[in-house]
């Protein structure tokens, strides 16, 4: 059985996602831990209401990023997981931390990467005009939102969406390819070949 560890700062809607995901098709892996970095990330209780152990880690503890890394990855590493996923976790990695767990942290951005990296993706998308948009699975590497990407989603943008409506279409989708990507993880069907992810069905 495969551990997997989820990061999350708020809700956590991705997380839910990937937990049914692995309860109701049976994936041959436990979720061994939900951790956030904020005490009232809404995530916890659902988190709680399933069984799963929790941790807090608080972000605002620590006046430099790789002190608050380091604490982080001492108590992800209590779980010894065998796959991090971040699911809305609001936070930028060190080197050292994204390293750690190189090849093995996943992640989900709302847009197709390369485009549109950081925050506020809905609203750049719309200010550029694309008629397309969506999400992006890729493993985390030091360079915020690279490295390799595993699956992408697209939505068609409409004349007249706003960030909110066009959000949450990007939302529905990502809850269908995140678990997809985290259980072909598990199952072993995800190898690196350079920065192509190969999936062996």
């Amino acid at each position: 059985m495969k551990k997997i560890v989820i990061l999350i700062s708020g809700r956590g809607s991705n997380m839910q996602a990937v937990v049914e995901a692995c309860v109701n098709q049976k994936w041959p892996a436990q979720i061994a831990a939900v951790i956030s970095n904020k005490t009232d990330a809404s995530g916890l209780e659902y988190a709680v209401s399933k069984g799963i152990q929790t941790a807090v880690v608080v972000s605002k503890e620590f006046s430099q990023r790789e002190a608050f890394d380091a604490a982080l990855q001492q108590k992800i590493d209590e779980f010894s997981p065998d796959i991090i996923v971040l699911a809305g976790f609001m936070r930028i990695l060190t080197p050292a931390f994204v390293n750690h767990y190189a090849g093995r942290m996943l992640n989900i951005h709302p847009s197709l990467l390369p485009s549109f990296v950081g925050l506020a993706t809905h609203r750049q998308a719309l200010d550029a005009g694309v008629k397309l948009h969506g999400a992006t699975v890729h493993f985390v590497t030091a360079e915020l939102d690279h490295g390799p990407i595993v699956a992408q989603t697209a939505v068609p943008v409409h004349n007249d969406d706003t960030e909110n409506s066009l959000a949450q279409r990007v939302l529905e989708q990502e809850h269908i390819i995140y678990p997809r990507a985290v259980r072909q993880f598990v199952e072993g069907k995800i190898s690196i070949v350079g920065n192509i992810v190969k999936i062996n069905d």
